[in-house]
């Protein structure tokens, strides 16, 4: 079954203005407004999320929720995952494109716990992440795992 997630993304400016406005608003109905522009490099506001930025968000979110889902139906338990993901922006024959995307979370597990068991579920999730599954850029993932 099919779902849908609608959004309305609203900008308002002047593009003959040889500086026009970058700036605009994504919202989604009942979730609040989320600033966006495009990257500073590009004459974009570096306080708001950039395209670049979101594709790189969306990745890592989708691949750490799908993680904790196999986790939990595995019973392994992580108490804490703060991920340090990098999207990276270049042009290859003339085609500007996110060509990877890193993910390098650290992941807090209870002493004891299967480091490789947990390695293989990170790795595993990137099959079941369906942005992953929706991009044709490389993810790249280096998960430190910790015990505490």
């Amino acid at each position: 079954m099919a779902h849908s997630y609608p959004l309305q993304l609203k900008w308002t400016g002047n593009t003959l203005d040889g500086t026009y406005n970058r700036n605009a608003t994504a919202t989604n109905p009942g979730k609040p407004g989320l600033a966006v522009s495009s990257a500073p490099e590009f004459a974009g506001d570096p306080t708001r999320w950039n395209p670049e930025d979101l594709l790189g968000t969306a990745l890592a979110t989708c691949h750490m929720l799908t993680f904790l889902a196999l986790c939990a139906k595995a019973k392994v338990q992580v108490l804490d995952y703060e991920d340090h993901a990098e999207a990276i922006l270049d042009t290859v024959d003339k085609v500007t494109r996110i060509t990877q995307v890193h993910l390098r979370p650290v992941i807090r597990v209870p002493r004891g716990t299967s480091m490789a068991k947990v390695v293989d579920l990170f790795e595993k999730a990137h099959k079941y992440c369906f942005v992953a599954n929706s991009i044709t850029c490389e993810a790249v993932m280096a998960p430190r795992v910790v015990e505490v």
